[in-house]
């Protein structure tokens, strides 16, 4: 059975802390965006190396292995519009539909492996990029397709989101 689509904004979360998951965008500073990136790849990998890491919880929720592959391509997509951000001046995002991305990547189905190895090297490079922002763009901006406006700080911080809300939703 298909999951069903996530189309909320969460958007939000740059504005409140997540009740699910704890995260606190407010804590985010840009000496911090690295580290936080670095100190959470082992967890992700540790969940790769579980048993039932394929196995979904339900039928409408991804499983670990899903979760994991999305994670991947979030830090290559971040680490892609972060790039954006700091060579082009008011960037633009395409839309980017992570159900679609899901189905067509067959995450489901994906080699454990494989996905830990690409999740390590893409989450290396996504916080090699963060580490290299210069001081003065931070605030540089950014416009996602439905018309959310980033700052290389917020970018980071709904980013940062993201990858700690899901570890959460795999207890990692």
């Amino acid at each position: 059975m298909p999951i069903i689509p996530d189309d909320k904004d969460w958007t939000w979360v740059l504005s409140r802390q997540c009740p699910e998951c704890g995260f606190d965008a407010s804590t985010v500073t840009p000496a911090t965006v690295a580290g936080t990136v670095q100190n959470m790849l082992p967890r992700w990998r540790a969940v790769l190396r579980r048993p039932d890491v394929a196995e979904r919880p339900d039928e409408s929720t991804w499983s670990a292995l899903e979760y994991a592959s999305h994670v991947r391509d979030v830090f290559s997509l971040f680490d892609q519009r972060l790039n954006l951000m700091l060579t082009d001046d008011n960037a633009r995002f395409e839309n980017w539909d992570q159900d679609l991305t899901a189905v067509e990547k067959d995450y489901a189905n994906a080699d454990p492996a494989v996905v830990s190895a690409e999740l390590a090297a893409e989450g290396g490079q996504a916080a090699d990029s963060f580490a290299g922002v210069r001081e003065g763009d931070w605030g540089r901006k950014g416009l996602r397709s439905n018309g959310s406006e980033f700052t290389v700080l917020t970018l980071a911080q709904y980013f940062l989101h993201d990858v700690v809300h899901h570890l959460h939703d795999v207890d990692g």
